[in-house]
């Protein structure tokens, strides 16, 4: 995440992560479903408007990394060295966002989003809106000369191969074992 420069910005950053960091500890001391957004701003010392300044829905403030993760896969397409290849710049960002998903402390977390069909669902639509982000990104680099069925594909596996990694017994493994056919698929199209 880039680090805010002006004043303003530090402030709204910081109000931001606190009130991030005050719903996901209510989160997970009461459970996701038992905890309202009035709860989360009378804790966090914030006006509800305030909070919704910063998050859209209930379901944001747990993934509140999300446009950090986004902007991250987009940027691993656009701020490759020119020939350096596309699909190993994705597998070293997606390790590295499976690492961080896969730390022992992500773990309740996880198993709070599995439990609630509100969390999955949004879980869903937000790797739906990625792969479109990575396609888009994929298919507007002039070095590759895919069709948008191709960029739209590759996007989807990159970030299937990212969900599939966190379920796995061993993660590494299983980004290697991926990135080896999202490789091979790459190299056909």
């Amino acid at each position: 995440m880039t680090v805010p420069t002006g004043r303003r910005e530090r402030k709204k950053a910081a109000t931001r992560q606190k009130i991030a960091d005050t719903a996901l500890r209510l989160f997970l001391e009461r459970g996701y479903d038992a905890v309202g957004i009035r709860d989360v701003a009378a804790e966090a010392d914030v006006a509800v408007t305030t909070l919704f300044s910063h998050f859209a829905s209930k379901e944001a403030l747990v993934f509140e990394r999300d446009d950090d993760f986004e902007q991250r896969l987009t940027r691993a397409v656009t701020g490759r060295a020119p020939h350096e290849p596309l699909i190993p710049a994705l597998r070293c960002e997606i390790q590295a966002l499976v690492r961080h998903c896969t730390a022992d402390s992500a773990a309740p977390i996880w198993r709070m989003i599995d439990e609630s069909p509100a969390l999955r669902e949004y879980e869903e639509s937000m790797r739906l809106r990625h792969a479109e982000s990575l396609a888009t990104a994929i298919a507007a680099d002039p070095g590759l000369s895919q069709t948008a069925t191709a960029c739209r594909t590759i996007a989807r596996f990159v970030i299937d191969a990212y969900s599939l990694a966190r379920e796995a017994a061993d993660p590494q493994a299983a980004v290697d074992e991926i990135f080896r056919m999202i490789e091979a698929a790459w190299a056909v199209t």
